[in-house]
């Protein structure tokens, strides 16, 4: 239960943090005001208190692990919201990313 609880907070972690920055994003660069940008800021700030609920107690592998699924995440979100096509190359290299992930944080250790 500790592994599928590790990749729910993942996931949130991923809508807040990319969602906070498309909402920024949307706020300053599309002009759309202070208010998406001050959603944007209060979800980054919930994403940084998401990653603490991790069951690992180690902040380096925690973030790195997140970064994985933070760039899956991403390519998810263009592709949704923004109309962004992933290119299979796109999809490889997130594919490669999210093994990378669960070889940090899921790999049998002492």
């Amino acid at each position: 239960m500790t592994v599928a609880r590790s990749i729910a907070l993942f996931v949130v972690a991923a809508v807040l943090e990319i969602g906070g920055a498309w909402l920024i994003w949307q706020g300053v660069r599309e002009h759309r005001g202070w208010g998406w940008t001050a959603c944007g800021a209060v979800s980054l700030a919930l994403y940084g208190f998401i990653a603490t609920l991790q069951p690992s107690s180690d902040f380096g592998r925690v973030l790195a692990a997140y970064g994985g699924v933070f760039v899956a995440g991403s390519l998810l979100w263009a592709w949704v919201a923004d109309g962004y096509r992933p290119d299979r190359f796109d999809l490889i290299g997130a594919a490669i990313c999210l093994v990378g992930m669960g070889v940090i944080m899921y790999a049998p250790r002492k």
